[in-house]
């Protein structure tokens, strides 16, 4: 796989903390940057997907929902002796 060189500006503190781990595993600090981009990229590409997947189906004519105020409900009782069900959609 090709490599290409990307500049970037981090903390102080983050690079301490980069150089440590990179010691303590004998890697070098461009193995641990690669690894944690793709895992924050693979995160990031994971959730866009599904954003775009909800609202396709949301977009859909016979797309179901339940009204604010039934959510709202629900959840202001959660944690408490007097938890309500899940509302179903209409």
């Amino acid at each position: 796989m090709r490599s290409a060189t990307i500049t970037v500006r981090v903390d102080e503190r983050l690079r301490e903390r980069i150089e440590k781990i990179a010691k303590a595993t004998d890697r070098p600090i461009s193995y641990l940057v690669n690894r944690a981009l793709e895992q924050v990229i693979a995160e990031e590409e994971w959730q866009i997907g599904e954003i775009k997947r909800r609202v396709e189906t949301a977009d859909k004519r016979d797309a179901k929902f339940v009204p604010h105020g039934e959510v709202e409900a629900w959840l202001k009782t959660w944690g408490s002796k007097k938890e309500r069900k899940a509302p179903k959609c209409g």
